[in-house]
């Protein structure tokens, strides 16, 4: 199957028509290219800030409820898209309030409609320490006719266990759409992906925002580049890197996967890590601190 991963840049939009034109423009080139799966970075959904104009999109508390006003009418039209061009898409991620609860949501979408979503369950320390988003509870893991497919959205990505739980429920796929501010940030998301693709020898998209929005302060500068990865084991690609794009350059990068070969690699790859994983239970248990013995003099 053909995998579509945006490097999404971030736009100032005059009016809900212009993000939809906006929106149905990259489908319609994913869709164009093959891609059967589109996925969308985090926070991007923030462009839609600026709907409420330059004071709201400029103040990071106003900018966040402008956004989650849009959400419904966000979700019915990447619904629609992938309704119409029969394809599954992770939407946008963006802020999502529940009660005194402020969530980072991405939502994904199939040919009949909206599938479920997953929020965001390990924040940062600007989400956590600044913006107020909490963690999101669980895990979801989607069953669809092109396998079983996980999302770990940017920080999540760094904490093995997630993908590994994901995994262990069948996920084949991972999806990783991430939003950093640095080269730095990117960098540690891209380790993160390549590291769960090894571990768990499955495919993992990346989806990042690129360019500034210097309008909205929580998304003002965006660095990264989209990329596919595999384990680099037989039949995949040596580096492990089955697409990617330039640093910083908005577009869609596209990959052929072919799942089969998750189900070869996990039963007879060259190595064995997702199956030899709970070997490393029993040694964890047991740390010995062994002293150097100081030199006499």
């Amino acid at each position: 199957m053909t995998i579509a991963a945006a490097a999404y840049p971030l736009d100032w939009l005059e009016d809900w028509s212009a993000y939809e034109a906006k929106a149905r423009a990259w489908v319609e080139h994913a869709v164009g290219q093959g891609a059967v799966i589109l996925v969308f970075p985090e926070y991007a959904a923030m462009e839609l800030a600026s709907l409420g104009g330059p004071v709201v999109a400029g103040d990071i508390e106003t900018a966040l409820h402008e956004v989650a006003r849009h959400r419904p009418a966000m979700e019915q039209m990447f619904a629609g898209f992938a309704q119409q061009y029969e394809v599954y898409i992770l939407a946008p991620s963006g802020p999502v309030i529940e009660g005194d609860k402020r969530l980072n949501r991405a939502a994904f979408f199939g040919p009949a409609g909206r599938i479920g979503h997953q929020d965001k369950v390990m924040m940062t320390r600007f989400e956590r320490e600044v913006w107020d988003v909490s963690a999101g509870q669980g895990l979801q893991l989607f069953d669809t006719a092109l396998g079983k497919i996980g999302v770990v959205i940017c920080y999540d990505s760094e904490f093995p266990l997630l993908a590994r739980a994901l995994c262990e429920a069948g996920a084949e796929t991972l999806l990783v759409p991430s939003c950093t501010d640095a080269v730095a940030g990117w960098s540690r998301v891209r380790v993160g992906s390549m590291a769960r693709a090894l571990e768990n020898q499955c495919v993992v998209v990346q989806a990042p925002t690129v360019g500034d929005a210097h309008w909205c302060p929580a998304i003002d500068e965006n660095r990264g580049a989209a990329a596919i990865f595999g384990p680099p084991d037989a039949g995949w690609p040596e580096t492990g890197v089955i697409a990617q794009g330039e640093l910083d350059t908005p577009g869609w990068v596209i990959g052929c996967v072919d799942l089969d070969l998750v189900a070869q690699s996990r039963a007879d790859g060259r190595v064995l890590p997702f199956a030899h994983w709970p070997e490393q239970l029993s040694q964890v248990k047991d740390v010995t601190i062994t002293r150097e013995t100081p030199a006499e003099t």
